[in-house]
Order: structure tokens, then sequence, then C-alpha cells
């Protein structure tokens, strides 16, 4: 029988077959760091292709939609495209993919924390598809967080293909999510620095090259298609004075703050888009928001990238000119009104996208709000007070403020707008205005965008190492079930020959439902234990004693600790939501599986 006459059910089996004289082929002649780093430029690779791949889609459509357009003083068709787009793309995520694919960085990082870094097979496209036709029809979203998740997808697979260990998984999950990022915006060192600080992966000798490799190879590839060009184009036509730090420090400030309001007011709406229930519901919602939001802000439309571009040209005559409520020349005081209305619906018009059923992120939007800040304050403080501050300087730094704020993470939007601008000689206002930003929306929010969720259900994994492993540690793993159990009406007869079978000190008491009533501990009642003449009159309820604290099965690791922090408690009982006996916990079984937890994460 030929090859071509093998039945196809049969070649599954071969290449799995394949694979696993492979991996041990592997295990015996190729060390696995050596391997990390070839399956790291694989992944950077096939990241880059996905990145220029969904750039191309959105372009595309976008092209086909509006090419023919006229946007001067807005156009009626941004009424209808931003609704289908979410449209089609909510019946495609829960008909065809039925799987939630929204918030790809937050599912990311909860694959990290609480899924030994395992994402599911289709992650690797269906995110490059929705979010493509939720841009490309106008959905005021980013194309970032889709080709995060698809890039952590592709290195989760890759590394389970191969049969790697969980710690090198989280590796090539980071791996893909650099890559991404890098293949997207064209910008490594950014896609490096977005894992470590978002994604919160430690940087050691083992994670930090497989990183760069990944970043450098997905850059290249998107070097390689779309020339060696910055994403935005960007001339410093003006030098920074250190004169300017204290309207700098104040941009900072700014920035901050614009940052609370965005995070805020998206938490918000998400939340009244859950309360909705039905999918046509938000549907409706989501589409009746950002058409009309669309439709009187016009610069709404999409990325906004183009919006970004001509702030960074110094010139806000091209967006000003999509407003209906645009007259022949615009003044001061209708530019800024007009762009700090954009500033205050940017978060509506995403989370409207989102809401209804669309897929995106919020790397373009904090970029696209963060732009426009810095350029209002900047064009504000000129007109208000006759100063000559740079409105193009101040808008880059906006863009790196309201990141580094968002997504808690000032170095990578340092990095990010420098690589997407070209602007290495504002490198210092960089600086501040991002360290301010960030301190400032620190008092108010410890978390970022999008670890706050995972942060609220103990389920995120961060830079803190006793946090970090204890969330990775589950209750499951630590509980102990060789306990005998007794009832309340047994006998010290009983009970003394319940305790010469067992190999514990500690005996749980349960009523005929299996609810936890107390405990028996041996050393309480050793004094009476070998008097024969009460082994009849008394009782376990009358010896039995309260539990210092009960856990319940589900609870994070981390509370688990605060209680026996609390109650110095060696042993505590373990019920389930209805008060029946589960097991028991101990420190030392926590303490072996810390150990063991740490010393697998932390090998380097």
């Amino acid at each position: 029988m030929t090859e071509s006459q093998i039945p196809s059910n049969k070649f599954p089996k071969r290449l799995n077959a394949w694979l696993l004289r492979f991996v041990a082929w592997r295990q015996r002649n190729i060390k696995e760091r050596t391997f990390v780093m070839v399956l790291a430029l694989i992944v950077g690779v096939f990241c880059g292709v996905a990145a220029m791949v969904l750039k191309a889609l959105i372009h595309y459509i976008a092209t086909v939609l509006t090419g023919h357009m006229n946007t001067i003083g807005g156009n009626y068709l941004f009424i209808i495209y931003p609704f289908i787009g979410i449209l089609i793309a909510g019946w495609y995520v829960r008909h065809i993919v039925r799987d939630n694919i929204s918030h790809g960085v937050t599912r990311v990082l909860y694959a990290i924390s609480q899924n030994k870094s395992r994402l599911k097979s289709h992650n690797m496209y269906t995110s490059v598809i929705a979010s493509s036709i939720t841009i490309g029809f106008g959905g005021s979203v980013g194309a970032e967080g889709p080709i995060v998740c698809t890039g952590a997808a592709i290195g989760s697979r890759l590394g389970q293909l191969f049969r790697m260990s969980p710690r090198v998984l989280m590796i090539l999950v980071g791996c893909g999510a650099a890559a991404g990022i890098a293949g997207i915006f064209k910008a490594p060192i950014a896609g490096m620095l977005f894992t470590l600080e978002v994604l919160m992966l430690d940087l050691t000798t083992v994670s930090v090259m497989p990183l760069l490799i990944a970043s450098i190879s997905a850059a290249t590839i998107a070097y390689g298609y779309t020339g060696y060009s910055f994403e935005f184009f960007f001339t410093q036509s003006e030098d920074f004075f250190t004169g300017r730090i204290p309207y700098v420090i104040l941009l900072g400030i700014g920035c901050g703050f614009v940052s609370l309001y965005f995070t805020r007011t998206m938490n918000m709406m998400e939340n009244t888009f859950k309360r909705l229930g039905k999918p046509w519901k938000k549907t409706l919602l989501g589409g009746l928001i950002l058409s009309a939001l669309v439709f009187i802000f016009p610069p709404l439309y999409g990325e906004g990238y183009g919006a970004i571009e001509d702030l960074l040209g110094g010139d806000p005559s091209e967006i000003v000119e999509q407003s209906v409520f645009v007259s022949e020349s615009a003044s001061p005081l209708f530019i800024c009104l007009f762009i700090g209305a954009i500033i205050l619906l940017k978060s509506f018009a995403t989370s409207a996208t989102n809401g209804g059923g669309g897929v995106g992120g919020t790397f373009a939007p904090s970029l696209y709000v963060g732009c426009m800040a810095g350029f209002l304050f900047a064009f504000a403080m000129n007109s208000a007070l006759g100063l000559d501050l740079s409105t193009k300087n101040f808008a880059l730094m906006g863009m790196a403020g309201v990141m580094s704020a968002v997504m808690h993470a000032p170095l990578m939007a340092i990095f990010l707008t420098a690589e997407l601008t070209g602007g290495y000689n504002l490198f210092l206002p960089l600086l501040i205005v991002s360290t301010i930003a960030y301190g400032t929306i620190k008092v108010f929010e410890p978390y970022s965008i999008y670890t706050m969720r995972l942060a609220q259900r103990g389920e995120l994994l961060t830079h803190h190492k006793d946090k970090a492993v204890l969330t990775l540690l589950k209750m499951d793993s630590v509980i102990e079930t060789d306990f005998l159990t007794v009832c309340p009406n047994m006998s010290l007869k009983e009970m003394c020959d319940t305790i010469a079978r067992s190999s514990r000190n500690l005996f749980p008491v349960i009523d005929t439902n299996g609810v936890l009533l107390g405990v028996v501990l041996l050393d309480e009642i050793r004094n009476i234990m070998f008097r024969p003449d009460l082994y009849r009159r008394m009782y376990v309820n009358e010896f039995m004693s309260t539990p210092a604290a009960k856990l319940t099965i589900g609870q994070s690791m981390e509370n688990v600790m605060n209680t026996f922090d609390t109650t110095a408690a060696w042993n505590l009982p373990v019920v389930d939501e209805y008060g029946r006996y589960v097991g028991f916990v101990s420190k030392s079984k926590i303490f072996n599986s810390y150990r063991r937890v740490l010393r697998h994460y932390s090998e380097d």
C-alpha cells in the first residue's frame, strides 16, 4: 500500500509517533536551553507573519470601505460600517469560534497563572479574523491585544507540540506575546519589555535570550515586509529645552488622571454590558453607541493612527475638518473642545466596540488618547498663555504618559513611543512623563487595566515571588484526606479504637450529612483515653473542640496562608460550600509544595 492509500486517520498517529521519537532524540542530543532558542526563533517568525497578515487584512477592509468616501464634515456611512463590523465579529465569535476571545492580554495572563501556560489552538487565528473585521469596519479598538493573544497561543502550542515543561511553556508564551508586539509595531525592545512589565515574567538568563530572539525575528519580518521606516512619521523640528521640564511634569500628572478616567470608564462600561445578558442586547447597545460617536467624531473610526500622524505633524486641521460641526475655519477654542471631547469619548467608543461583540485591544486607544492629551495640553497652554510649546513634542510625550499609566508599564511605554516614531532625542521628557503618569495612577489604581480583574479574583501571577508561587499553587493539590472521621455520639471506647487504627493525631467530627461539627485532637484527650471507667460514660460531643478556622474549597492559596498566619494553626479543615467536610490542609504540605514550585519555576 502506498502512502497516499493509507487511511487519513493514520496520519495523526504517525505524526504523533514521529514527534515522540523526535522529542526523545532531542532530549538525548540537544540541551533544553539551546532548543528553547530555536523554538523562540520559530515563534518570532510565525508571529511576525501573523502580525503582517492582521495589518494587511485591516488595511484591505478599511480601504475597500472608506477609500472612496469624503469625510469632510462627516459621512453617514460612519453610522452603518461600525455597527456591521461588530455584528459580523460577534456572530463569528458566538457561532464559529464558540469561545470567549475578548480581553486577549488578560486571557494570556490567566493562562500563565491558572492554566499552566496552555492556550487553545484556535487562538492562533481566531483573534486575527475577528479583530480584522472589527477594526476594518471602524471598531474603535487596536490590533495589539489580539496579536498578543495570537502570538502567545503560537508559543504555547509549539511548546506543547514538543512536550516542553510548564516552565518552558511560560517562556514561549512570553516569546509569542513579545513577538506579536514587536511585529505589529516594529518595536523589538518594547516587545520584550511588554512581556516583562505587563505579563510579569521574570527577567533571568534563561528568559532574556529567547525573548530577544523572538522579538528581533518578528521585527525583522515586519521590516522586510513594510520597509525600514517608523510606524508613525515624526520629525523633531524643535529642540527640547530644560526650561520646559515644569510643563512636562504637569503633563505627566495630567496623563495620570486621563489614564485613571480611561481605565475606570472602561470598567464601568464593561460592567454595564455584562448586566445586559443577551448578546443581541449587547450588540444593539454597542452598535448604537459606537455608530453615533463615530458619526459625530469621525477620528474615532478604527485604530485612529491617521489622527495620530496628523497631530505628530503638528496639524490638527484634518482631524477637525471631519467633524459634522466644522465651519470654514476652526477657532482655537473649537479645536480644544473637539479634541477634549474625543479624549473623553474614546473610552466609551472602545468599550462599546468590545462590549457589543467586537474584538480588539486597548493599546491603540491608549496611544490615541495620549497623543490627543499631549497635543491638547500644549495647544491650550499656547493659546491661553501665549507660550510656544511644541505641540508635536508634547503629543509624543502624551503617548508615552497615558500608555505608561493605563498599562502600568513605564519602560515599555518609553521605548515603544521612541521605536514607533524615532523620537529618541526626547528620551528625557519621555522618561519624566511616563514616570510621573505611572506614579500618579498608582495612587488610585494598584493594578493595570489588564490585571485588575485577575487580581480581584486572586489569580494574578506577579513579580512578587511569594505571591507568584502561591498563585501557581492550587488548594486541590495540598488537601489531605487520610484522616479518620468520627461521629458526635461515639463513645470514648469507640474513639480509642479509631485512634488505634489511625496514623494521624487529628480527627474530624461530622454529622450524618457529612457536615463538619468540630475536631478531636489527640493531645487534648490523652489524659482520659487510658481511663476505662470513662469509656462508656463519655462521648465525642463532650470533648471535641471547634477548629481555629475553616477553609473553603477553591479558596486562593494567598488567603489560605493569611488564615494560617492569623490563627497560628498547623492544620485547618477544608469544607465545601455547604459546610461538608472535605479534608485538611497542613503547613508542612504547603511548604513542601511551595518549595517544589519555587524550584521548578525559578530554575536558571
